[in-house]
């Protein structure tokens, strides 16, 4: 439900939003950065856990408790966000919101990865994770300065308020933090927050399920399922479409979807029904078609050897080409860092992201409610949402 114009909307950050999750610090003995001279230093020294030091008065005040630390960089910048990190990104924003009712509003429709600057992707790959390959950085007079650890990761989140109906975008910055007595934990700090006019976001799960159950619970559905001679609502299939933008009653200032109407036929295919009104006539469809498999024969793949490729974490190596693999919920699979070691020339960047950007299906049908199925399938669906794993012999051969 939107607010009135006279009313001001709530406030997305808290005033103390600054101090409900603090920022991690370092050791100001150490230093953020050294300077790498000939082959001397190693790796490891360049990842050394970093004592925190705390304020004294905080110290006296607080009593004394467990010594916290850094520690060496355990994802690479380009990895997926663990579950551990959404959930501390998810903690953070709500956490930050203004009012209960507002904390209790959002709709996370997507948390993921900020992916950092090549510059940074360039240092974890050179000092910090395979390939290991210092030349990836530019060189430098008197050696690189090389930091004692990488910057912190960030998620980005896409919130909807589903009470002022409106969207907002976070930035949250991700300190992975260790204490000695306890095992790992994180901390989230939000870096920003704003709110996009005249959107809306894609669906999410629980919206799908609840335009169904409104759709059914609708006494004129009801009625008009009754004459088309359906009373068992358990066969109806309710599939909300995103409802696109064709005219100013589409405008984002509802949130709209556009279901298509299936009924389960007695041997449970689903059959289309024509929009409830006008009223049509049903007749159960049957099926046709279907193709004879029956005649190909087995195909098994051995490999006593094992595969050719390797995989470490989320790198990739097969034959002469490395790269990195990550997921998004709105894009599925990115490839990034794609090289190949071409001998004396040594590793040859080759592409640095590759995605499916978007798939778009227009339908082509003139009639409603058909005209509007133009689907954005990576936007407003999410292709990284609706993949599923391959299962042998079914998606692939075994």
């Amino acid at each position: 439900m939107s607010s009135s114009p006279s009313e001001k909307p709530p406030p997305l950050l808290r005033r103390d939003a600054a101090d409900v999750l603090p920022d991690w610090t370092t050791d100001p003995s150490v230093g953020d950065q050294i300077r790498l001279r000939g082959t001397a230093a190693s790796v490891d020294n360049l990842t050394r856990p970093v004592v925190t030091q705390t304020n004294a008065a905080s110290t006296a005040a607080k009593g004394p408790g467990p010594t916290s630390m850094v520690k060496a960089q355990t994802r690479h910048p380009l990895d997926p966000l663990a579950a551990a990190e959404i959930s501390i990104a998810v903690a953070t924003v709500r956490a930050a919101g203004a009012t209960p009712e507002v904390r209790d509003s959002m709709r996370f429709i997507e948390v993921v990865l900020v992916e950092p600057a090549k510059s940074v992707v360039a240092l974890a790959d050179a000092y910090f994770f395979p390939p290991f390959q210092p030349s990836l950085l530019p060189r430098t007079k008197g050696g690189p300065i090389i930091p004692t650890k990488l910057p912190p990761r960030q998620a980005r989140l896409i919130v909807y308020n589903k009470k002022s109906n409106e969207t907002s975008v976070w930035i949250v910055e991700l300190s992975e933090v260790h204490a000695l007595t306890r095992g790992g934990h994180h901390r989230g700090k939000v870096i920003s927050s704003k709110v996009v006019p005249d959107v809306q976001p894609p669906m999410d799960a629980v919206e799908y399920a609840e335009c169904e159950a409104i759709v059914k619970d609708f006494p004129p559905f009801k009625e008009a399922m009754k004459r088309r001679g359906i009373e068992d609502m358990d066969l109806v299939m309710v599939d909300p479409w995103c409802v696109g933008y064709h005219s100013e009653a589409d405008a984002p200032n509802r949130r709209l979807a556009k279901p298509l109407i299936f009924c389960r036929t007695e041997n449970r295919k689903l059959v289309p029904l024509p929009p409830a009104d006008p009223l049509r006539n049903y007749t159960a469809g049957e099926t046709r078609g279907g193709v004879d498999r029956s005649d190909v024969k087995s195909l098994n793949i051995v490999q006593p050897d094992g595969p050719s490729f390797r995989v470490n974490g989320h790198f990739v190596q097969w034959q002469k080409w490395n790269f990195r693999i990550g997921f998004t919920p709105r894009e599925g699979l990115v490839i990034y860092s794609v090289a190949y070691v071409d001998g004396n020339r040594g590793r040859r960047p080759v592409a640095h992201r590759l995605s499916f950007v978007e798939m778009v299906v227009p339908y082509g049908d003139p009639n409603d409610p058909h005209y509007r199925k133009n689907a954005f399938d990576a936007g407003e669906d999410g292709l990284g949402k609706n993949a599923h794993s391959l299962k042998k012999s079914l998606d692939m051969a075994t």
